[in-house]
């Protein structure tokens, strides 16, 4: 069990060497993160007005060509205007003539509807590709700054993310599993040891018996305030 507790106590001291060069890198990771999320969301954008752009050229390119058809059939009934034989003819051409011209006049007003939104697009995009661009420069400048603090430390990172991983190798996978927990929830301190009578992990007194049983060193104890596992001092000797 010594060696137990002594293993979760290593593999703590590992990652809190492992927390020290991750705060190096400040903010970073997480604004480089959200810069891509912006990018690519402003990307997306781009893209679907692009697309309703596509959609509106398609579908006046294919009001154009019915208007010219329609152009066509309303010349043809004109000209047969004059070929009319009694009323009930004339009447049937008007009535065609008439329909026409509103399919004209609503394929029209549609075409000047989608130009206009098409324009509108064409400006939304022009609008959005200089904050675009300018995400993209920061971002580059951002990763750069965080690939030179991982290069300066990828050394010894390298070599304590290898301890850490003999270190688990050791320890019960029940045992990972509630340190892992822990760590989770209590922001990377999962081992905590007693310092003046107190937990270092939340400074709450431990009472004297609890003292007294943790130094036996025979079993796993949790903090009663904060859920921390709790190691006697002879555990965190070399």
């Amino acid at each position: 069990m010594l060696n137990r507790l002594k293993t979760l106590y290593q593999l703590q001291v590992i990652d809190d060497q492992l927390d020290v060069l991750e705060e190096l890198r400040g903010d970073l990771p997480n604004t480089v993160r959200e810069l891509e999320n912006k990018i690519a969301e402003l990307k997306e954008d781009i893209q679907s007005k692009e697309a309703q752009q596509k959609e509106s050229l398609e579908k006046r390119e294919s009001n154009e060509k019915e208007m010219e058809r329609l152009l066509e059939n309303q010349k043809r009934f004109k000209a047969q205007l004059y070929q009319v034989r009694n009323n009930k003819e004339y009447d049937a051409l008007t009535k065609e003539i008439d329909h026409t011209d509103e399919q004209l006049s609503k394929m029209e007003a549609e075409n000047d509807a989608l130009a206009d939104l098409s324009k509108s697009l064409t400006q939304q995009i022009e609008d959005i590709v200089p904050t675009l661009d300018e995400l993209q420069k920061e971002l580059k400048e951002k990763e750069a700054d965080l690939k030179e603090i991982i290069k300066a430390n990828e050394r010894e990172e390298s070599k304590l993310l290898g301890e850490r991983k003999k270190i688990e190798e050791q320890v019960k996978k029940a045992d990972v599993s509630v340190y892992m927990r822990i760590r989770k929830a209590k922001k990377g301190k999962a081992v905590a040891t007693i310092k003046r009578s107190a937990c270092s992990g939340c400074h709450n007194i431990v009472p004297s018996q609890r003292q007294l049983e943790i130094r036996r060193n025979n079993k796993l104890f949790f903090c009663e305030y904060c859920g921390r596992i709790l190691v006697s001092q002879e555990i965190t000797e070399p």
